[in-house]
């Protein structure tokens, strides 16, 4: 469904993004529904920053040392003090993980813990409709509040429950 070539699921075509002058002409290439793309972006576990949740993370709360999105051992850049000495302290005390909805969740939307209600135990970095059903969504969340999660369930966002999924890559700290 979506618009994908052939008939196929979206995880089995590949996907590229173009980069081009308006005017130049694309190449030859199956079609992918932009349901599918944003379903797609956000299950790869690579976190796309948006204007909601600008300035709400250091690197590693969304896995950037993971995948190769901070480099420690180049140059200077703002906020470097504080990067480096999460990484170097073992202090990171937040990951971003792959959950699942069955209510449309947003970019800076919280979630909650069913051991702590009232307080926010994470936000949501990127979300999506799923091609089938349901959402997808990078959750910025308190390792703490995983380590109290028994089960499957234990995390909400606007009155849904949310499901760990699973990244395409594993975590240097243990989730």
């Amino acid at each position: 469904p979506d618009g994908h070539a052939q008939g196929q699921k979206a995880e089995a075509v590949p996907r590229w993004l173009l980069v081009a002058p308006a005017h130049a002409l694309a190449p030859e290439l199956p079609s992918l529904g932009e349901t599918a793309w944003s379903w797609l972006e956000v299950s790869s576990g690579i976190p796309r920053i948006v204007a909601a949740t600008s300035d709400h993370f250091v690197p590693q709360m969304v896995n950037f040392e993971v995948i190769g999105g901070v480099d420690f051992q180049k140059g200077c850049y703002p906020g470097q003090e504080v990067v480096a000495r999460s990484q170097y302290r073992g202090t990171l005390k937040r990951r971003t993980l792959l959950m699942q909805s069955t209510v449309e969740l947003e970019p800076g939307a919280e979630v909650f813990h069913s051991s702590d209600p009232e307080q926010p135990a994470g936000e949501v970095v990127l979300a999506s409709p799923a091609p089938d059903a349901g959402f997808a969504a990078l959750v910025e969340v308190k390792l703490a509040a995983l380590e109290s999660t028994s089960g499957e369930h234990g995390f909400t966002a606007r009155g849904g429950e949310l499901t760990l999924g699973k990244l395409p890559y594993p975590l240097t700290s243990p989730v």
